[in-house]
């Protein structure tokens, strides 16, 4: 501003400020306003210590019920060899052997996958069995009556699996045989 202005209004400052402005002018203003300019009052949210000490309480009360569930689930171990050494030493014997019987059973998977999807059903069954002896044995009064089942168990999957094996032995012996005689003919 030019010194002349500034002067003139320093010294008739009395005579602007005669007039006042209507009450509303502010609101009619902030209306016509593009809505960017506009400012946006907005209130700070605040939670009563009642509030916060309630959800606390739920979360500590939700995490205490998964960490409980989560004990629960936690398979129990047992001590084979404190019930009866002798059946442990048998049923670690049986479940070596059947790991590798099952890895010579999986050989006829691409050959004949329908045999041995009968194969490994009947096992199954017979493993479904095993699985829920071992879950009876953490509970019952005579755990060795309970390993022992267990181990008879595992001695008839090992003779099915055997016999599973002599089948696709010869099986395979058969279609050779037959080869050979188309073979000579």
């Amino acid at each position: 501003m030019s010194k002349r202005l500034e002067d003139f209004i320093k010294t008739n400052r009395q005579e602007f400020d005669d007039l006042e402005p209507r009450a509303n002018l502010w609101s009619r203003i902030e209306i016509e306003l593009p809505q960017q300019f506009t400012e946006q009052k907005r209130e700070a949210k605040t939670f009563s210590l009642g509030f916060v000490l309630r959800v606390a309480a739920i979360v500590i009360m939700v995490m205490g019920a998964c960490f409980f569930t989560y004990l629960r689930r936690q398979p129990a171990t047992v001590n084979y060899a404190a019930i009866n050494p002798e059946y442990a030493k048998k049923r670690v014997q049986y479940t070596s052997l059947i790991a590798t019987q099952r890895t010579e059973l999986k050989s006829i998977a691409k050959s004949d996958p329908q045999l041995y999807k009968e194969f490994t059903a009947e096992i199954g069954k017979m493993d479904s069995t095993y699985k829920k002896l071992n879950k009876d044995l953490l509970t019952s009064p005579n755990q060795e009556a309970v390993l022992r089942a267990m181990i008879r168990n595992l001695r008839v999957q090992t003779e099915v699996l055997n016999q599973q094996l002599n089948v696709i032995e010869q099986f395979n012996e058969f279609k050779s045989q037959q080869k050979n005689e188309v073979k000579n003919i």
